[in-house]
This record gives C-alpha cells, sequence and structure tokens, in this order.
C-alpha cells in the first residue's frame, strides 16, 4: 500500500510556495505518493472549470524530480450528473495529464460534486447520466487510463453498485478499467446511521482505485488521521486482509501545520 498525500491539503502553502516545493516537502515525510488535485497545482495548470487545462510540460518536470513516487490526477467533473462528452477538449485534456503523470500506470479521479434526489438502493435508482459513464470509461480505455470516481452525495455502496452495472454493459477489457475512490468518512455525513468501512471490507479489491483516509470527531474535521468517528485502523486492515497495493491517500485540511500533521497521520496509521 502506498501511503501518500493530496494537494488540496496544501491550498494554503500555494500562495507563497511552488507545488514543486511542496510535493517535495511530502516526500521529506514519507510520501510514496501523491494525488494531484486540479485547482491545486500552481503553475502545473491554467483556467477553471470547462476552461481548466493541463500544463503538461510542467506536470512531467514536477513528477521528474520524483522518479521513486507514484502520482495520479484528480478532477472535479460531472461524471455521474450529465452526459458524458469523451470527445470534448476537457476529458481529453485531463487523460493527457493523467498520462502525462504517470505514464506507466495512468489513473485519473473523477469527483463529481453533484447531489442526488435520493440514495440509490436499487440499480434503477441510478440515473441514466450516471450511467453513461461507461462512454468515458471506453474512451479512457482506448488511452490506457484507469479511471475512479467519487461522489460525496451517495454511499460507497451506491457508488459500487453503479461500477458493476457499467462494467456489466462493456466488455472486460473495458470495464474493469473503472474503480471508487472510497471515503468513509464523507459517507458518514450523508447516512450516519451507515457502516462505511463495512462497505469497504465488501468491495471486490479490483474496484478500489485509490481510497481516501480522513477523520472526524462529533462530525468535525480534525487535522489529521486519528481516532474518531471513522475507525481508520479498521479500514487499513480492511486494504490489508484484500491485499489492498495502491494509494492511501490522507485527505488531511489545509493547516498551517499541514505538513506535521501529514506525518503524524502515517504514524498512527503505521503504529
Amino acid at each position: 500500500m502506498k501511503l501518500g498525500a493530496i494537494t488540496n491539503s496544501w491550498r494554503e502553502h500555494l500562495a507563497r510556495e511552488s507545488i514543486e516545493a511542496l510535493v517535495d516537502q511530502a516526500a521529506e515525510r514519507g510520501a510514496v505518493h501523491v494525488e494531484l488535485r486540479q485547482t491545486c497545482l500552481g503553475d502545473c495548470e491554467t483556467g477553471e472549470g470547462d476552461g481548466w487545462r493541463p500544463n503538461i510540460d510542467g506536470l512531467k518536470a514536477l513528477v521528474g524530480r520524483h522518479p521513486g513516487m507514484s502520482f495520479n490526477l484528480a478532477v472535479a467533473y460531472p461524471c455521474l450528473s450529465e452526459d458524458a462528452q469523451p470527445k470534448s477538449a476537457l476529458f481529453q485534456s485531463m487523460l493527457d495529464a493523467a498520462i502525462a503523470v504517470s505514464p506507466d500506470a495512468p489513473h485519473l479521479r473523477m469527483v463529481d460534486p453533484s447531489r442526488f434526489d435520493a440514495l440509490w438502493e436499487t440499480p434503477a435508482d441510478i440515473p441514466d447520466t450516471a450511467m453513461s459513464i461507461g462512454a468515458l470509461v471506453q474512451e479512457a480505455a482506448s488511452r490506457g487510463v484507469t479511471l475512479s470516481m467519487e461522489n460525496s452525495g451517495q454511499p460507497i455502496r451506491s457508488l459500487a453498485m453503479l461500477v458493476q452495472a457499467v462494467r456489466d454493459a462493456l466488455p472486460d477489457g473495458e470495464g474493469s478499467i473503472l474503480g471508487l475512490c472510497p471515503d468513509p468518512t464523507n459517507q458518514l455525513r450523508i447516512d450516519a446511521g451507515s457502516d462505511p468501512v463495512g462497505e469497504v471490507e465488501a468491495l471486490p479489491v479490483d474496484m478500489i482505485k485509490t481510497i481516501h483516509f480522513k477523520q472526524t470527531r462529533g462530525g468535525e474535521a480534525i487535522p489529521t488521521v486519528d481516532t474518531g468517528d471513522v475507525d481508520c485502523l479498521r479500514q487499513l486492515q480492511a486494504l490489508q486482509d484484500k491485499g489492498y497495493a495502491g494509494p492511501a491517500i490522507m485527505e488531511i485540511p489545509p493547516h498551517e501545520d499541514v505538513f506535521e500533521n501529514l506525518s503524524a497521520s502515517f504514524e498512527f496509521l503505521r503504529g
């Protein structure tokens, strides 16, 4: 398993430090993977919304500083709430960037910030727009890019149901590239009585493309991964029991002492 960091944790630092220097600091703290989050890439991106574009040369130079680390790209993209547009300039730019930061194993994580009217409990609840993600999967597969998705308005079990439905509708060589980025802490905000770590335990390992660790106490975010509303050690054990070897990202909140908090989070999980 690759314990790592995400660049939106450094949002406050980007106003005065380069993205290169921040990745250097994460590496010094023991991160072996960094998730490069759109809008938190410094000089490695321009524009926003549909006009967002990556600085491909800048991204290549950034990851080239750390040949022993792995990277993936994460973007905000309405992959579940709008009809898929796999040939759009925006989606193609996202694939280009994912390949630039990890040419041997490119991975694009798509975060749809939309909320839906209700939780999806059966396949019939899944909207057609969400099922259209299959077209994005096919386009990504043609370029060798793994896709994972996240939506804070649906629980892990519902998104897993969607992934399985899309996989069933596509050839095996294409559907298997689609998976999830589970975030148990997010789930408690929309489904307080659920067991999100239990839902992680129920996932097939090949459906987990990456996973986030963060923590709240009494519903309030804390600056480190530690004890709290989610049993993060149980979450870690579930991944180890599955033989999961992918990224485990500390999505800790921005903070002046974010790198000390990153070290403390690693120590908690390793301890």
